[in-house]
């Protein structure tokens, strides 16, 4: 990645969107809106998106995400195979209705709301995932771009639903070969278009984690979970090291978060990252992209061979974070971390899910100010203390 100040601040992924273009996402999924009419007005959304965040002060930029309708499911349109399925038409489908209606219950938000790629056919690219979202970026900014992907995990276990993938895939290990393969060609085509950053998505691994078995999550991705929190993050570093194996060099990131569909955090999950610090320190990525803002995340630790992208505002609450209870924060991190090694960005997205935002623009805007505003502090600081020695 290009030269950077210290404490770079950059966005999880995605941004709030307009009603305007809420309205759009609706009419294009029921044919009503042709695809270029939809990319008309989400080009204008992303320009007001890159406005806010240059304006705010953020160093490395994404698009919002605006051009998807969550943070995963947005693959269903990209390649064969997938059909998105809200988590209410699943409930149609899948033949144990009890345990699945039990994972419907946790959620805070209506399940038509949500949506899911379920894989019923050979899974095959038929456009880029991002490659669009890049190109556009680069157009109209000379700041570093950051791309978020849905992780080889979280796709895998989300697109297994078995009532209908088992009759193209027999298992969820086999359709991640398809998986890997299709990441792969992504990354390669989003380094020779410049990336700067691309972050993998996981934050089902969680889940997994902190569960025991038990299914608590929004994500129908627990659909096709094993049970065994050991294999499971076996399968998951496995996948993650296997999409990035002899790619050309890229800056990476992983983010977990542990839920972020509500602003009620009785309805998300709990826990430090203990248990995953084994794995997550055996994954070949750069930068673990970790939520520290809410109490729920235990407090910061070290992850050997990493850089952390650390979480110092809440994007599920109103209250803007001030710049010197950011820098209180960062200040603790750097008792573990050198200071080149912290980035500073929000815990997880504005606009996780196109339909159930947890923040509002404006707030998205205060919030990313007041951790630009931080950074310039810590900077100032870290450049007085190196004069002073």
């Amino acid at each position: 990645m290009r030269k950077l100040p210290l404490f770079p601040v950059t966005m999880v992924g995605s941004w709030p969107r307009s009603n305007e273009l809420l309205r759009a996402q609706k009419l294009k999924r029921a044919g009503q809106l042709s695809a270029a009419e939809f990319e008309k007005l989400a080009d204008e959304a992303v320009l007001e998106v890159l406005r806010l965040q240059e304006k705010a002060g953020v160093d490395i930029v994404t698009d919002g995400e605006q051009r998807r309708d969550n943070f995963y499911s947005f693959v269903s349109e990209k390649l064969g195979g997938v059909k998105l399925m809200t988590l209410a038409e699943m409930l149609d489908i899948i033949e144990d209705k009890e345990a699945f209606e039990k994972i419907l219950k946790t959620l805070d938000v209506p399940a038509y709301s949500l949506s899911n790629p379920t894989c019923v056919g050979k899974i095959e690219r038929k456009t880029p995932l991002a490659l669009n979202e890049l190109q556009f970026l680069k157009k109209h900014t000379t700041k570093p771009v950051k791309i978020p992907l849905p992780g080889p995990y979280l796709l895998t276990r989300a697109m297994f639903v078995k009532e209908v993938t088992k009759k193209v895939y027999k298992s969820k290990e086999e359709l991640a070969v398809d998986v890997v393969r299709i990441l792969r060609d992504e990354i390669r085509e989003l380094i020779e278009a410049g990336a700067d950053f691309i972050q993998f998505d996981e934050p089902v691994l969680t889940e997994v984690a902190f569960s025991r078995g038990k299914t608590r999550t929004f994500m129908c991705a627990s659909l096709a979970a094993s049970g065994d929190p050991t294999k499971e993050l076996e399968f998951a570093v496995s996948l993650i090291n296997q999409v990035l194996e002899g790619l050309p060099p890229v800056f990476t990131g992983l983010h977990i978060c542990r839920g972020n569909w509500s602003k009620d955090e009785s309805t998300l999950l709990e826990g430090t990252y203990a248990p995953l610090k084994p794995w997550l320190e055996r994954l070949n990525v750069k930068q673990l992209v970790l939520e520290y803002a809410t109490e729920r995340a235990g407090d910061a630790m070290a992850f050997g061979g990493k850089s952390l992208g650390l979480g110092v505002c809440n994007p599920r609450t109103d209250v803007i974070e001030r710049p010197e209870e950011i820098v209180e924060m960062v200040e603790k991190a750097l008792k573990l971390y050198a200071p080149e090694q912290i980035y500073l960005n929000p815990d997880c997205g504005f606009g996780t899910f196109s339909n159930s935002p947890v923040a509002t623009s404006g707030i998205a805007a205060l919030k990313m100010q007041a951790i630009a505003r931080a950074a310039k502090e810590l900077r100032k600081r870290n450049k007085s203390m190196n004069r002073s020695k």
